[in-house]
This record gives structure tokens, sequence and C-alpha cells, in this order.
């Protein structure tokens, strides 16, 4: 026999909410918010239980415990935001909004860096004034003579070659350095990582296959030597041993 959601019931008593009134705060269905009611095991969509906790006064976590002790995140994994399949699977509006938000660091750390010329608008200009308000910002770049870059090539064998699109990063950073900071490396071709004050976003490189099919996770950093601080050191480390971008 289903137990009902005690919990959900006694707050629309409270409430003095009947379940069409509840529905209608939330915008389902009436029959939809009665089964929430009769089953415990019913769950809503995270934003359903949102609105219905703000429509009744009552913390999520009264009336769906079990569901909010699952969404909850322990431990290391608790510093991934997101998980995409491929890179072109993060939306262009989050690296906007991480782009945006970001007021101490933004550092670039793609092999090419190419795409984000095209997917984001008035790129170079935001990186200009970020820098001019006292933001760092940063690109560790390919070194587009090393063998590495080289080898890539061959392997990729497309007509937009890696030193090309290395080449249309150079051509607008050479546009705003300084205050906007450079370095070549050839050590990050199998993994980018890009970094906005305390998120990142981390691109590891799978076999011949572009950028843009590289499986992409979110970070936030939560705590020291998580996820998010490993990462950060690796970049930290590549740019130490990197060498200048020359101006010409």
């Amino acid at each position: 026999m289903t137990v009902a959601n005690d919990a959900l019931r006694q707050a629309l008593a409270d409430a003095k909410m009947t379940e069409r009134q509840l529905a209608a705060a939330v915008g389902v269905d009436e029959k939809t918010a009665s089964r929430w009611v009769a089953d415990p095991n019913r769950v809503p969509h995270p934003r359903h239980r949102y609105a219905a906790s703000e429509a009744l006064g009552v913390d999520e976590e009264v009336l769906w415990p079990e569901a909010i002790r699952a969404s909850i995140k322990t431990g290391a994994d608790r510093e991934v935001v997101a998980v995409y399949p491929y890179r072109s699977a993060c939306p262009r509006s989050l690296w906007r909004d991480l782009i945006t938000r970001s007021q101490r660091e933004l550092f670039f750390g793609g092999y090419t860096n190419y795409f984000l010329w095209l997917e984001q608008s008035n790129l170079r200009n935001v990186l200009h004034r970020k820098a001019e308000a006292g933001a760092r910002v940063r690109f560790l770049v390919g070194d587009p003579d090393s063998d590495v870059t080289r080898r890539r090539e061959e392997i990729e064998d497309v007509p937009l070659t890696v030193s090309t699109r290395i080449q249309v990063t150079l051509d607008e950073l050479r546009k705003v350095m300084p205050p906007v900071e450079g370095r070549f490396s050839d050590r990050h071709i199998a993994t980018s990582v890009f970094v906005f004050d305390e998120d990142a976003l981390v691109s590891v490189h799978l076999a011949d296959l572009l950028g843009h099919d590289s499986p992409t996770l979110h970070l936030r950093k939560r705590s020291s030597d998580g996820l998010y601080d490993r990462f950060v050191s690796h970049l930290e480390h590549l740019w130490d041993n990197g060498r200048n971008i020359p101006q010409m």
C-alpha cells in the first residue's frame, strides 16, 4: 500500500491551499499535483520542486528529502557542475556568461583557441576591457612551428591546419598585447583548460578527432586541491615553462 506524501499534504493544509491552487502556482495540471500528494515516490522536476516550495513557504528538503539528498554531491565530484560529451555541446551562452562574469582571472589554455573568435562576438574588445579593468587575461597557445604541431596536422589531415588556426589567435592577440598576455607551449595538445575565476572548462582530446568533439567538464572550485585546483596547477606549470609570444 502506497503511503501519501504527508509532508506535502500538511504543507498544503498549513498554507490553506488546494491541490488545484498548487498546480496553478507551479504551472502543472491538477492531476500531476494530486499524484505528488498521493505518491511519496513521485518526485517533481527540480524547477517544479522549487516552485512548489516557494508557493507553500516550505523548504524542498522537507517536502522531498530523498530527492534532495540524492542531488547533493559529496567528495571530489562536487566540483563537477556539468559534463558534455562534446565541447560543441557546451552552450555558447555558458562561455559568454563565464567570460562576462569573470573579474580576476581569464586563462585560455586551448592549443589553438581558434573557436573562441568564431563563437564569441566582439571577444577581443571584451578581453581588452577586462584586462584594462584589472583582470589578468592570458592565452597559452600551441607553438605553430613545433614538431608536436606538425604531427598533429598530419593526424588531423584537414584543410584548416592547426598552425593556421593558431595564427588566427595570434593575429587577434597581438592587437591587445599588452595588457593581454600570451605564451607558446606544445605540451597541452591533449588537454585544454579554460579558467574563469572560480570556474573552469576542461576538454580532453580523443584520438584524431578535432577539438569540438572533445568531452568537456565544467568545474567549480569547492575546496583546496580538488579537480579545479589540479587542472589550474597544470595550466600554471605549462605557463611557467612556456615562452612569450613576440608582439612583432
